[in-house]
């Protein structure tokens, strides 16, 4: 008889490649095709990926976004001329002040993240771009090491997105890296959808 593996792992997947969150989805559906219940809960993302279309109608995954219909950025990490490039769509803001409507939208999931965490009502939970909100300072570093100190025994975390910080680093279990070695992006291509949103 098979012994089923009961503990659960922090798990980080960051860098500046592509592939983190689509990573995350097939570590998702791997833990659906197991009879795992799955949360998805997406920062700094709206519900219009095309994930979600397929995301949504699987059984067992819950998928939550927390975006709102722009990006942010902070002043000291974007270019003046990227910052033109994104036009009306980019809210840039002064480190140490973040747009408060995002703030605390990003602070009820992180409620809600903490609650499925320590709950045990599911198995793997998906923190999707959680990294950049960490980045961004739109989330505190302290709160996140406190959600994953809660976590049930038996719960899979698995947080995304680049610019992971050293000390989450340090607590995850598993930590990998995506590099970018080379991207059509850089020729101009912009995100196409299907693929890249």
């Amino acid at each position: 008889m098979e012994k089923k593996e009961t503990r659960g792992y922090v798990q980080v997947y960051t860098g500046d490649g592509k592939g983190k969150t689509t990573a995350a989805i097939g570590l998702a559906i791997r833990a659906l095709g197991a009879g795992r219940r799955v949360l998805f809960l997406q920062f700094m993302k709206r519900p219009d990926y095309s994930e979600h279309r397929i995301l949504s109608t699987l059984p067992g995954l819950k998928v939550v976004a927390l975006g709102k219909p722009y990006f942010v950025a902070r002043a000291d990490q974007i270019s003046p001329e990227a910052a033109a490039a994104m036009g009306k769509g980019l809210v840039v803001f002064e480190p140490g002040k973040p747009p408060e409507d995002y703030v605390r939208l990003l602070r009820d999931g992180l409620e809600l993240a903490r609650a499925a965490v320590a709950g045990g009502e599911y198995d793997l939970v998906v923190l999707d771009e959680l990294n950049v909100a960490l980045t961004l300072g739109l989330v505190e570093l302290d709160d996140v090491l406190k959600l994953l100190d809660a976590r049930a025994a038996n719960v899979e975390v698995v947080i995304t997105g680049r610019g992971a910080p050293a000390a989450l680093i340090q607590r995850a279990d598993l930590v990998t890296e995506m590099r970018e070695v080379k991207h059509y992006y850089r020729q101009g291509v912009p995100a196409r959808r299907g693929i890249e949103n």
